[in-house]
C-alpha cells in the first residue's frame, strides 16, 4: 500500500521523484504528490487525485524544479480520496510523506488542536508535521524535533520529511518498509526497491525503530538514542523485469512468464541423482509438524502444500489465515516448522503473526517462502526459499502463485529425502512442468474468445476436491479482484450444503475435473449444475471424460503429477480472469481498492 521516493543532491529530484512514483502504482494508489525545495530556498507542492500521470503534467506545467524533494502514492485509509487529503503534508514549511497508520492520532490532533494547530485534511498523517512543526516552534533544532515527534507516534510507519532550512531528508520506520539507494554526491529514498535501483544498486535497509537522516553525502541513522550502522546490501532486483515488453498489462506479461520462472526455481533447487536442494532452508533437525501462515493467494499456496504435507510427511499441518493466527489464543505443537509465504515479504498480518508464532510454543523454527531478497520477512526468518519469479507488477498474483508452490514442495521434498529416497516420479513431474505450462499457455486465444460470454455476469461459483479446492479458491479470487465479478471458490463437496441455491441459468460455474479418484464425484457436481440450469466451464486434463452435453465447454490442460497438476490447472482461470476483465473494460493491472503490497493491518 501507498509509496514513497525521495532524492537529495541531485541536480534535479523531479524526474526521479515522478518516475519512482510511476514505479510504484502497482502497489495501488488513489492520488499523489510531490513536494521539493527549489533553488531559491522555497518549498513547493503539488498534489493531485487520480493517477501519476496527471501529476507529471501538473509538474511540468508548474516547471518544478529542486535537488531535495519526496513524493508519495496514498491508498485510502483515513479520509476519502481527494487533492487535500494527499501526500506530501505541509505545515509550516515542514513537508511529511507516510506509510502506514498512525494509531493515535486521534489524540495528538486533538492535543495540537488545543494548541492552536488548524488540519486541513482528515489523514492520520498530518498529524507528524503539525507535532514536528510545534517542537520546532518551542526551540528544539531539526534532529531533536523529529526526533521526538516519532517517538510520540504509536503504530505502524515509515516517513521521510523535509524540514525548513535542512538540506537533508529525515527517516524513520516502523513496520513499513523504508531503504536508502547510496550515489557518490547523492542518495534516493524509497518504499520499495524498484524506484531506486536504475540510479543505485546499494541499497541500506532501515530496521525496525531506526530513524535519522540522509543528505547528499551522508547517512546517520539512531535506534532511540543510541548510533547504529547499517551495512548496504548489493540489490539482486533485475530492473529490466518490471519492463512490459510487447504485453498489453503486466497481468498478461506475468501470466506468460511463469514457464520461464519455473525453469529458473527449479534449475536451483533440483539436484542430480533424484536430490533436492536444501540451500538456504536452514531446516531443523527434526520437524514434527507444519503451520503454514499467509495471506489472500499465498494463502491458497500454503493450502496446496497442508495436502503434500499429508501425502509426503505423514505429519499434523495446517495453513492459516496471517491476520487471524495473529489474535486467536493457543499454542502451537513443539517442533513445529513455521512457514510464512509472502510475495513481496512485507506483508504486515504475515510479518506479525511470524514474530508472534515463536513465543507459541517451544522448539519453534521458521523457514519463509518469499519473492523479494531484501525484504523484511527474508531479515526475520532463520531460513528462506526464494521464489526468484522476478518483479510482480500485477495486483493480481499469477507467477507468484505458481513458484510459491514450487517452492512449498521443495521444501517438504527436502524434508523427505531425510528419511526416504524421492520417487523419480515426482522429479519428472517437476523437471516436465515448464514444458507443460507453456503448453497450457497455448488456451489463450481460446478463453479469449469465450470471455465476452460471461463479461455480463454479476457472480460466478468455482468448484474443486482435494488439492484442487485451493485453486478453486484462487480462481475464485482473480476473477473478483480483476473483473469485479463476485466469485466464489467452494470445495465441491460443499455445493449442496449453500451455494447450490445460488445456480441459475445465469450464473458460470467453474469446475476443477483432474484425472484421479475423486473424478466421477466431482462429474457428479457438473450433473448437479446442470440440472439447476447452471452454465458450466470444464477444466480438465481428461477433456474426453467430460460430458460435452453438461458443459459449455471444456478448456483443456496438460497432464501433471501431484505438483505439476494444480499449477496447471490454476494457468486457464487466471486467463479467464485476465480476458473477462479485459471485456468489461476494468484496471487490470490496478484494480480499484487492491494494493500490491498490504502493508498494514
Amino acid at each position: 500500500m501507498c509509496g514513497i521516493v525521495g532524492t537529495v543532491g541531485v541536480d534535479n529530484g523531479v524526474p526521479y521523484l515522478v518516475q519512482g512514483l510511476k514505479r510504484l502504482e502497482y502497489r495501488g494508489y488513489d492520488s499523489a504528490g510531490v513536494a521539493v525545495v527549489d533553488l531559491h530556498g522555497d518549498l513547493r507542492q503539488v498534489r493531485r487525485l487520480g493517477k501519476v500521470a496527471e501529476l507529471e503534467a501538473a509538474t511540468h506545467d508548474c516547471a518544478l524544479y529542486g535537488t531535495l524533494g519526496i513524493g508519495h502514492t496514498r491508498w485510502a485509509t483515513h479520509g476519502a480520496p481527494s487533492e487535500r487529503n494527499a501526500h506530501p503534508h505541509v505545515v509550516d514549511g515542514v513537508a511529511v510523506v507516510h506509510n502506514g497508520i498512525i494509531e493515535n492520532h486521534e489524540t495528538l490532533r486533538q492535543q495540537l488542536s488545543e494548541q492552536g494547530a488548524m488540519f486541513t485534511s482528515e489523514t492520520d498523517t498530518e498529524v507528524i508535521p503539525q507535532l514536528i512543526a510545534a517542537l520546532l516552534r518551542q526551540g528544539k533544532g531539526g534532529e531533536e524535533a523529529f526526533q521526538a515527534a516519532v517517538e510520540t507516534l504509536e503504530g505502524a510507519y515509515a516517513i521521510v520529511a523535509i524540514l525548513p532550512g535542512e538540506n537533508r531528508l529525515f527517516i524513520a520506520r516502523k513496520g513499513s518498509p523504508l531503504m536508502i539507494g547510496l550515489g557518490r554526491e547523492e542518495a534516493w529514498i524509497a518504499s520499495d526497491a524498484l524506484p531506486i535501483v536504475p540510479y543505485s544498486r546499494d541499497v541500506i535497509y532501515l530496521e525496525n525503530g531506526d530513524w535519522g537522516w540522509v543528505s547528499g553525502g551522508a547517512v546517520a541513522l539512531f535506534n532511540g538514542g543510541q548510533a547504529v550502522e547499517r551495512q548496504a546490501v548489493h540489490s539482486r532486483l533485475d530492473d529490466a523485469a518490471a519492463d512490459k515488453g510487447p504485453y498489453r498489462h503486466y497481468m498478461l506479461k506475468e501470466i506468460f512468464e511463469q514457464g520461464e520462472v519455473a525453469a529458473r526455481l527449479l534449475e536451483e533447487r533440483l539436484r542430480p541423482g533424484n536430490r533436492i536442494s536444501d540451500h538456504g532452508m536452514a531446516l531443523p533437525s527434526q520437524v514434527k509438524a507444519i503451520l503454514f501462515l499467509a495471506c489472500g493467494t499465498s494463502y491458497h499456496a500454503g493450502m496446496v502444500a497442508t495436502y503434500l504435507v499429508g501425502e509426503w510427511l505423514g505429519i499434523p499441518a495446517t495453513c492459516e489465515v496471517a491476520s487471524e493466527f495473529l489474535y486467536r489464543p493457543g499454542v502451537i505443537a513443539d517442533g513445529t516448522l513455521v512457514v510464512p509465504i509472502s510475495q513481496s515479504g512485507e506483508t504486515a498480518d504475515t510479518l506479525a503473526a511470524v514474530r508472534r508464532a515463536p513465543t507459541m510454543g517451544s522448539n519453534i523454527h521458521v523457514v519463509a517462502v518469499c519473492n523479494v531478497p531484501e525484504s523484511s520477512l527474508t531479515r526475520l526468518a532463520e531460513g528462506v526459499i526464494y521464489t526468484d519469479a522476478g518483479p510482480e507488477i500485477g495486483v493480481a498474483s499469477t507467477k507468484a502463485f505458481t513458484t510459491q508452490i514450487l517452492a512449498l514442495a521443495t521444501l517438504l521434498l527436502a524434508i523427505k529425502q531425510r528419511t526416504t529416497d524421492l520417487d523419480p516420479a515426482l522429479i519428472e513431474d517437476l523437471q516436465t512442468l515448464p514444458r507443460k505450462l507453456g503448453q497450457a499457455l497455448e488456451q489463450a486465444e481460446i478463453i479469449a474468445a469465450h470471455a465476452r460470454d460471461y463479461r455480463d455476469c454479476t457472480s460466478a461459483l468455482f468448484l474443486g476436491r482435494g488439492r484442487y479446492f485451493p485453486i478453486a479458491l484462487e480462481g475464485a479470487l482473480k476473477l473478483k479482484e480483476i473483473s469485479y465479478i463476485h466469485a466464489e471458490g467452494y470445495a465441491a463437496g460443499e455445493m449442496k450444503h449453500g451455494p447450490i441455491a445460488l445456480i441459475d441459468e445465469k450464473m458460470p460455474v467453474v469446475v476443477l475435473l483432474p484425472d484421479g479418484p475423486l473424478l466421477e464425484k466431482a462429474l457428479s457436481n457438473v450433473e448437479e449444475v446442470k440440472a439447476r440450469g447452471g452454465r458450466v466451464i470444464a477444466v480438465s486434463d481428461v477433456p474426453e471424460r467430460v460430458p460435452q452435453n453438461l458443459v459449455e465447454w471444456t478448456i483443456s490442460v496438460p497432464r501433471g503429477g501431484v505438483v505439476g497438476s494444480p499449477i496447471l490447472h490454476v494457468i486457464p482461470l487466471q486467463l479467464l480472469a485476465y480476458y473477462v476483465a479485459i471485456e468489461k473494460g476494468t484496471d487490470v493491472d490496478q484494480p480499484r481498492n487492491l494494493a500490491k503490497s498490504v502493508t498494514v493491518e
